[in-house]
């Protein structure tokens, strides 16, 4: 293979970079005298080694509804045209935040075999201001060659769990993954990978701000709340990741493997929507609830 001049590899990174940041939901370049809306602790990287925040679980099934405060979606139309503007440039603060964390993480360098073995960081997507978080465990292949989360079969079958389950569109959520590099193999990433990676995840939570989190495998939820418990015990309850609610749930892999578990994910992803305050699509629950067919 001949060997590529420099100028078309700056050209090649200067494209991934933009495809970086349009994937973290930057849509245009902000002014250079624009200030980010995310206080300076929430830019700051944890030094690597620093014990995970714990989660706490706050109790078991519905009743767990009670120690939260119910806070449905608002509506843009009920906003005036000045707070319609202020909330257009925190839009683009958190955008363009992103976008810096997604250039630091395309740079990361913490685990060599990852490194070696990536085609590109996968940082996450969706909306920015997004009330609900989703986090699944690392890239598998089709996210590492598209640099995207969740594109697979099991990405498809997450579009369908937040569309068809839920009634909310992809495009209003944010998706994200324990680590930003896909394991060799798909296997499960190691204690010192999700360490390293732990401050991106922080500090990516803190940019979005969600008021909603849910965890997608044992995986993601054993990291995100520090805890050894399996995902069929943490299933079912409401968690707390620094004050924010979150629900476990069966991973979507996991779902291709054994449909049979479909029945209690749509009792995890109702019991999700309750504590959002939104309500159960019923033109939904039949096909979600007990088919097979996805």
């Amino acid at each position: 293979m001949p060997e590529e001049k420099p100028a078309g590899q700056l050209v090649r990174m200067l494209r991934q970079q933009l495809e970086s940041w349009q994937r973290a939901g930057l849509t245009h370049l902000p002014k250079a005298r624009l200030q980010t809306a995310v206080p300076p602790a929430c830019l700051e990287s944890p030094a690597v080694g620093q014990t995970p925040a714990g989660g706490q679980t706050v109790s078991g099934g519905q009743t767990a509804l009670e120690s939260y405060r119910v806070l449905p979606i608002e509506s843009d139309s009920s906003a005036s045209g000045k707070s319609t503007k202020a909330s257009a440039g925190q839009q683009e603060d958190r955008a363009a935040a992103l976008a810096r964390l997604a250039a630091k993480v395309a740079r990361c360098r913490r685990c060599p075999e990852l490194v070696r073995n990536r085609t590109q960081t996968v940082f996450g997507a969706g909306n920015p201001h997004a009330q609900l978080v989703f986090i699944g465990e690392a890239p598998g292949a089709d996210e590492d060659r598209l640099g995207e989360p969740f594109v697979g079969a099991a990405g498809q079958l997450l579009t369908d769990m937040i569309e068809k389950g839920m009634g909310l569109k992809r495009s209003d959520v944010y998706i994200m993954n324990i680590l930003r590099c896909r394991p060799p193999g798909n296997r499960t990433p190691t204690p010192e990978e999700a360490e390293n990676c732990r401050p991106f995840l922080e500090k990516q939570l803190a940019i979005v701000q969600p008021k909603f989190i849910c965890c997608l495998g044992a995986c993601a939820a054993q990291n995100l709340l520090g805890v050894h418990a399996p995902i069929s015990r943490l299933r079912g309850q409401v968690h707390s990741y620094k004050g924010i609610p979150v629900v476990c749930t069966y991973h979507p892999a996991y779902l291709l493997r054994t449909p049979a578990a479909k029945r209690q994910t749509w009792e995890d992803l109702k019991l999700l929507l309750s504590l959002m305050g939104l309500p159960i699509p019923t033109s939904s629950r039949p096909k979600t609830e007990v088919s097979d067919e996805e």
